[in-house]
């Protein structure tokens, strides 16, 4: 018995995957040479140095929803990321997709978000607002192709172009990834966009979970104001009967997520055959993403998400320990900027090349939520203690 070598895997990959699928073996390659994998594919290699890269492993301790710390069992940015890879790879798999390009990006979806959730990104977007702003989505190309430092012939990872088009997402993809093969489109490949689907299905489908889990909105009245808890919360009590609390919370939200699985890929399928899609590159060229919902199930989902602003993300509970928090990351960034010598010799290296205000953003990106809190306690001393909720039931 000889030893399954790349060379089979991309054999395998021709055999098994739709013509529209990115096939590893045809991959454009990376900035830096290397030699090709001998046991793993060009993107099980990207998978494999995104997992062990310490900007993933600092996703357990950031803010999902609720500030990291609030709760044992509420999710993190790495639970999510895990979710996310999840729902990716069942799609992908249906579709007759690349399930390890599409992984894979999923993985790194967020390695560049900074502590504190969305509110510590609008934070550092409005301290960065006259050096060129801040994204998450843009960041974590940058983590990938500069910040972490592990190689000795390259910076960054080295990953391939196709994970690295998957990153780039609202960028345009010359300018994002500064492609020496010129090539051009509207959309990136179908396993970027099947992975950048999934992360919506997961955040909404979980941010609800959570929710529940924490006592901010219930299962009553979300099925009078919002049509998928509805009918999936029918749907599991035909299927079902009467269930225990916690059991039925997950199938409603387990019926939730096939359901937009489903949708997503049977709407799919319609719309690459309608578009004569043959290649992975005639899916890049395509005016509009091919991987989405349906008209109706989108306008559900809007509903939901409409939902959850309104009940969750700002709801007090949630939203005013992330604002505290924020103000700790603005105060860190400001004193930084006045002291900058206090910084690590790293990132006064970085600062000769893209300057100060880059820099020091660069860093506070990479904060954990409780390094960030440690450090400003460290500077300022400890912040005013607020209230907590009291929680029982914790592991």
């Amino acid at each position: 018995m000889k030893p399954c070598t790349r060379a089979e895997l991309e054999r395998r990959e021709s055999a098994q995957l739709a013509g529209f699928a990115q096939f590893s073996g045809e991959s454009r390659g990376r900035v830096h040479a290397e030699l090709p994998p001998e046991w793993r594919t060009q993107f099980q290699r990207d998978r494999d140095r995104v997992i062990h890269s310490r900007a993933f492993r600092r996703l357990e301790y950031k803010t999902q929803v609720f500030l990291n710390g609030t709760g044992d069992h509420l999710r993190t940015r790495l639970t999510h990321t895990m979710e996310v890879s999840g729902i990716s790879r069942n799609i992908a798999r249906a579709l007759r997709l690349n399930e390890d390009l599409t992984e894979t990006i999923a993985l790194a979806h967020d390695l560049g978000h900074p502590p504190f959730g969305h509110k510590g990104e609008e934070a550092l977007n409005g301290l960065m607002q006259e050096h060129g702003g801040f994204e998450h989505n843009r960041h974590s190309l940058r983590v990938v192709e500069e910040l972490e430092q592990k190689y000795p012939g390259f910076p960054g990872l080295n990953l391939t172009w196709e994970t690295r088009e998957g990153l780039a997402k609202h960028e345009p993809l010359s300018a994002a990834l500064d492609s020496p093969l010129g090539f051009v489109a509207p959309c990136a490949s179908l396993e970027a966009q099947a992975a950048n689907q999934a992360d919506e299905i997961a955040y909404y489908s979980h941010d609800l979970d959570d929710g529940l889990d924490w006592g901010l909105i219930s299962e009553t009245h979300l099925s009078r104001n919002v049509r998928l808890w509805r009918e999936a919360a029918q749907s599991v009590r035909r299927e079902h009967g009467r269930l225990p609390d916690e059991c039925r919370r997950y199938f409603i939200i387990r019926c939730l997520i096939d359901s937009q699985v489903k949708d997503v890929v049977f709407t799919t399928l319609s719309r690459i055959q309608e578009a004569r899609v043959r290649t992975s590159d005639d899916a890049r060229r395509q005016p509009r993403p091919l991987v989405q919902y349906s008209p109706l199930r989108r306008e559900l989902n809007l509903e939901l998400r409409q939902y959850l602003y309104t009940h969750l993300y700002y709801n007090p509970v949630v939203h005013k320990p992330n604002l505290r928090a924020v103000r700790m990351l603005k105060a860190i960034f400001e004193h930084y900027q006045a002291n900058p010598s206090e910084l690590s010799v790293f990132v006064k290296r970085r600062a000769r090349k893209i300057g100060w205000p880059r820099a020091i953003c660069d860093y506070l990106a990479g904060m954990t939520d409780r390094y960030a809190i440690q450090e400003y306690e460290r500077l300022f001393g400890p912040p005013v203690p607020a209230r907590r909720r009291p929680r029982s039931g914790s592991a």
